[in-house]
Parts: structure tokens; C-alpha cells; sequence
């Protein structure tokens, strides 16, 4: 029997100037404002937790003109964590606002698939427009982990504990994978990049940035099956609305407890 797992969402950065047009491809109103979150997620089952994604830092933050709220690995610190307690860390794509600051975490094994290691290292990355979302120190920073032995390579769907499991859909990022996790209110479905908003699977919208559309068009239908068929069981990586639909974990301001499901009319 999978063990239950309680899921909590933790914001550390926003992007409000931004518009529909940098969220959707094929959007009728392409001018109008369209805001960001971004989030890592924290899964615990008794005395085991797993991290999912380790968003990025203030350093990032300046490089890109992207800052932000708080420092991801201190954010935990709101769930009771310290991030050099942190023993597994699921990282769904190599992207910079997912897999920064990672030598913050000197005690994780870091779960990754193969897919997305070949391609953040491989001849695509021979092209500006590929390179950008990816940081060349977070990649250098994976690969030094790899030789030193704290890589789990997924190829497809494996089990990362009882209860967690990895499935590639690709899209985004070419090893992009989501996070399916037993609950006691039924299965969860973190979506991260595959659906960065709501919109983007309900309605089938893709996002702009995207390596390969039909891998992200059929990763919608994944995505809604991991949630058991339930929307409201898929939580889109970026969505300020998660903010609105589940309720507020603790007194901080900036975690959401996911597991138990939405809120009243969420």
C-alpha cells in the first residue's frame, strides 16, 4: 500500500509584468496582464520529506532582473526544514527558477531523468534561444553531482519512495517531469511545467516556451490522468490561482497546504 503524503506549496518570487502573450500561444487578448507565481513544493509522509524543485536565489534573481521575496532554501525553514537536512530532491526540469541553489542541499540525492541531462548538455544547447531558460552553473553544478555520486537518472515513470512517483512528458524541456503523489484524499498530480497555469491544460493552450508541442499538448492528457481525473487534483507550476484555491499552511504568508484539496468553492 503507497504511503500518504501531505503536499504544501512555497512561494518565493512572483512576475507581475507580464502579459497573456507570454503565457499562451494562440491567446485572444495577448496584450492583456497576466501575472506569475513561483513555487517550490515540500512533500512529508511521517519523518521522510522529499523536496520538489529548489527554485532560484537572489544572485539569479539580479542576473535576470527577475528578484525575488525569499530565498527558497530559507523558505522551508516555514515547514520546520533546514535545506542541509534535505535527503531527496526531485528535480522536475534544469531550468533556472527550478534548479538553482543546489549546492545548498549537501545531504540530497537528486532525482532527475536522462532526457533532461543530455539535453542541457548536449547540441541544442549550441543555440542562444535554447540556452535561456537554463543557467550554465546549475548545469555544471548537476554534472559535478553526478560524478560525485548523488544523481538518481529516471528514464520515463519510476518510483522515487513509496507513494511518489516521476513520469517524463517532455514539452517544455525535453526531460521536463511531474510528480504523481498518494494522499489520503486521493491521488495529487504536481504539475510544475507541464501546465504552467490552469489554462494551459483545461483550455489547451500551450506555453511559449516549448521544445516540442506535441509532447506538451499530450502531457495536458497525463497530467489530468495523474490528478485521478480531477482538475482540481492537478496543480499547475506558476498559477497565482493555487494561491486562491487551496488554503494557507501555518502563519508565514507563503505556503499552501495542497493535499487536502481546494477550498470551498476553489
Amino acid at each position: 500500500m503507497d504511503q500518504h503524503w501531505e503536499v504544501y506549496a512555497v512561494k518565493y518570487a512572483d512576475r507581475n509584468a507580464r502579459v497573456r502573450g507570454d503565457s499562451f500561444i494562440f491567446d485572444d487578448h495577448p496584450a492583456a496582464p497576466h501575472g506569475m507565481d513561483f513555487f517550490v513544493w515540500v512533500l512529508r509522509s511521517g519523518d521522510r520529506t522529499i523536496l520538489v524543485d529548489t527554485g532560484y536565489d537572489e544572485g539569479e534573481g539580479a542576473r535576470r532582473d527577475r528578484p525575488i521575496l525569499r530565498d527558497p532554501a530559507v523558505a522551508l525553514g516555514a515547514l520546520g526544514l533546514a535545506a542541509e537536512t534535505v535527503e531527496t530532491v526531485i528535480i522536475t526540469h534544469l531550468h533556472y527558477d527550478h534548479a538553482g541553489g543546489l549546492d545548498r542541499y549537501p545531504m540530497a540525492t537528486f532525482h532527475l531523468q536522462e532526457a533532461e541531462m543530455a539535453y542541457a548538455t548536449g547540441p541544442c544547447m549550441c543555440h542562444p534561444a535554447m540556452q535561456m531558460p537554463f543557467t550554465a552553473d546549475h548545469v555544471c553544478e548537476m554534472v559535478r553531482h553526478v560524478y560525485s555520486g548523488r544523481v538518481a537518472f529516471h528514464k520515463g515513470s519510476a518510483e522515487v519512495a513509496p507513494g511518489v512517483r516521476v513520469h517524463r512528458t517532455g514539452g517544455h524541456s525535453r526531460g521536463l517531469q511531474v510528480v504523481e503523489v498518494a494522499t489520503a484524499t486521493g491521488p495529487l498530480c504536481l504539475a510544475s511545467d507541464a501546465a504552467h497555469f490552469y489554462e494551459n491544460f483545461q483550455a489547451g493552450k500551450p506555453f511559449p516556451i516549448v521544445i516540442d508541442l506535441e509532447d506538451m499538448l499530450e502531457g495536458f492528457k497525463v497530467i489530468r490522468r495523474l490528478g485521478g481525473g480531477d482538475d482540481a487534483r492537478v496543480i499547475p507550476g506558476h498559477d497565482p490561482l493555487v494561491r486562491e484555491r487551496f488554503p494557507e499552511a501555518g502563519t508565514s504568508g507563503f505556503v499552501w497546504r495542497l493535499d487536502k484539496g481546494p477550498v470551498a468553492g476553489g
